[in-house]
């Protein structure tokens, strides 16, 4: 079923947090209504809102980095490229900062 997408760990790991994510959101959102609020975003966001930009931007990073990748090792002079796990944490610290501060 899901062979037509290199699953590398890291992708898999990735896609299961947006899954938790989405779940957990979802209970909140049942237990706790979510009230509009203004952050440093330039629009005032509901709990939603701020995951699905948190989310986009964690994609972007990602996307970012992989194509990015080859560079780094040349510039930095590295033997290989490096680990998608550095997107993953950057990723997912940038959605942080979002979802709290956004």
């Amino acid at each position: 079923m899901f062979e037509w997408m290199a699953w590398t760990l890291p992708v898999a790991v990735f896609f299961c947090c947006i899954v938790a994510m989405l779940a957990g959101m979802t209970l909140w959102e049942l237990k706790s209504p979510t009230t509009l609020r203004r952050g440093f975003l330039p629009i005032a966001t509901t709990r939603g809102d701020r995951l699905f930009i948190g989310l986009l931007s964690a994609a972007y990073v990602n996307l970012a980095f992989v194509g990015l990748s080859g560079k780094l090792a040349e510039w930095f002079g590295l033997e290989a490229e490096p680990s998608v796990w550095f997107s993953f944490v950057a990723s997912m610290l940038l959605l942080a900062l979002v979802m709290r501060k956004g």
